[in-house]
């Protein structure tokens, strides 16, 4: 037999003595395998636990970018309220009865026929000053009184009703009241 067959040969007991004759240990359990799982399962739970923490400040942070979502359309929605309120002013001060009432209370006149001059200095036209029209009967802005003699159904009934309140009041238009102005 060769050297290499001997070698093959050995019996359980023999490679074990051969084996701690080498320096190799024997493949018995060892009782510290519990504390080789330890820091596994504190890398685990750390792990987890850092995991839960980024989902609670990635929530916290969309909701706080909810909550400013929500207060910005609240505010667009009373700027848009305001802006509709006041282009319904510009409207009504620039309906054309209410520029010739302001503009007869301002004292003006309507023109008359109009003059031009060309470019070579020529007047085409008859210069007129202009004048004043004469005033004209405006009837009463609220309806006539009942009777003294005929009884009022009830208090609603005298008084005027809402919507000719402004218009008696001097027919120009009034600008609503916002809020915050």
């Amino acid at each position: 037999m060769t050297k290499a067959g001997k070698v093959a040969t050995l019996t359980r007991g023999q490679a074990a003595r051969l084996g701690r004759a080498l320096g190799g240990r024997p493949a018995r359990p060892r009782p510290g395998g519990q504390a080789a799982r330890m820091p596994f399962v504190l890398l685990v739970v750390a792990l987890l636990g850092g995991g839960l923490i980024s989902l609670l400040l990635l929530n916290s942070a969309l909701n706080e970018g909810s909550f400013q979502l929500s207060k910005l359309r609240k505010e667009t929605t009373a700027l848009t309220d305001e802006e509709q309120a006041l282009q319904r002013d510009v409207d009504a001060y620039s309906a054309p009865d209410a520029l010739q009432r302001r503009a007869h209370e301002l004292g003006l006149v309507p023109g008359g026929s109009p003059v031009f001059i060309g470019q070579d200095g020529k007047i085409a036209g008859n210069p007129a000053v202009a004048e004043a029209p004469p005033p004209t009967p405006t009837a009463p802005a609220s309806p006539a009184a009942p009777p003294a003699s005929a009884p009022a159904a009830s208090g609603a009934a005298a008084q005027p009703a809402p919507s000719a309140a402004p218009s008696a009041a001097g027919g120009s238009p009034q600008p609503s009241q916002t809020p915050g102005r």
